[in-house]
């Protein structure tokens, strides 16, 4: 035999052809032993991204629980008061719809009702204007840029109590800093607190120059995120200042805007206490008198705490509407790269 043979011997039978005319043909086709590499790597991803849910509960937890001890129960009790007369003395009384019939009749409340939304209409793109300006403008590279920063966000650290009383003291009829600057240029006699046709203009004035420090520091934030190429490319096919914001630096700022927007409008409806106390005690003439203040006073001074959860219950009813709306209009802040 030759070796060529001996090696066709040694080498058996050619797998591509049948052992016969009588075998069968899927045997040299048959599978060969499942390996388990592939499940094995399924059960590591499942466990992997077990893992970090259980992760991700972990740290949401404590804001969770804060958020359903502090926000999600008071807001409950707050719905549930409201149908209750209550004195704040450990007397009260099942009163069903009646609280939510006096507010419709209040003439109090729809004043205060409207001094909020056009407090709302007029500070909330005040905020975004001026925030987005002076982000625009920090943005920018210039001698002690640092230092102009640190100076506009200040304002915001400082609390808002001790801001109202700096304010009105600069304030004051004919002996304050801002009326004897007025009456050198002639402009004496205007009274910033005490006349209800400048009272909430100034107290706008005043949070927009509270606030704008913050949503600088946010605006700014997100226009670091714009892909400087975006304006490189833009300024070689001629585009101006203006269309590099319009067609740039808006549309990519859009989930910064939305955050913006809704922020501000939550703390314009609730958090303009503090500064409507000092200032001005929701008056001249009721004039600055706010939802949140006309809440307080119902509670606290007239002793009223289910006509307050009442109308408590209708301000966050009102806040919950509008945010959904927002959500809606917006979705949330997303966009795409078609837009």
């Amino acid at each position: 035999m030759s070796a060529a043979a001996d090696v066709n011997a040694d080498a058996g039978p050619d797998p591509g052809q049948g052992a016969g005319p009588g075998a069968d043909p899927s045997a040299s086709a048959a599978p060969g032993p499942r390996t388990r590499g592939g499940g094995r790597g399924r059960g590591r991803a499942r466990s992997r991204a077990q893992r970090e849910t259980r992760a991700a509960l972990f740290f949401l937890a404590p804001d969770a629980i804060g958020l359903l001890v502090f926000v999600a129960i008071p807001m409950a009790l707050s719905v549930v008061l409201g149908f209750f007369w209550i004195d704040g003395f450990g007397n009260f009384e099942f009163i069903g719809i009646d609280n939510y019939v006096r507010m419709v009749k209040d003439p109090q409340f729809w004043n205060s009702a409207r001094v909020t939304l056009l407090y709302l209409v007029v500070l909330v793109p005040l905020i975004y204007v001026v925030g987005l300006g002076l982000a625009l403008l920090v943005q920018q590279r210039f001698p002690a840029v640092g230092i102009i920063r640190s100076a506009l966000f200040l304002p915001y650290v400082i609390s808002i109590v001790v801001v109202a009383m700096v304010w009105q003291f600069m304030l004051t009829d004919r002996t304050g800093v801002i009326a004897s600057l007025l009456s050198v240029v002639g402009l004496d006699g205007i009274s910033f607190l005490g006349d209800p046709r400048f009272a909430l203009g100034t107290v706008i004035a005043v949070t927009v120059w509270l606030q704008m420090g913050y949503y600088m520091i946010i605006f700014l934030a997100g226009l670091q995120d714009i892909p400087g190429e975006l304006y490189e490319a833009a300024r070689i096919d001629g585009a101006s200042a203006w269309q590099r914001l319009r067609r740039i630096t808006l549309p990519l700022l859009a989930p910064t805007s939305f955050f913006v927007l809704l922020t501000s409008m939550v703390a314009v409806v609730t958090g303009g206490l503090d500064m409507i106390f000092v200032l001005t005690s929701g008056g001249p003439a009721n004039s600055t008198s706010l939802l949140i203040f006309y809440i307080y006073q119902q509670a606290f001074l007239f002793g009223d705490l289910g006509y307050a959860a009442a109308v408590g219950s209708v301000l966050v009813a009102f806040l919950l509407l509008f945010s959904g709306a927002m959500f809606l209009l917006t979705r949330g802040g997303r966009f795409s790269h078609d837009d």
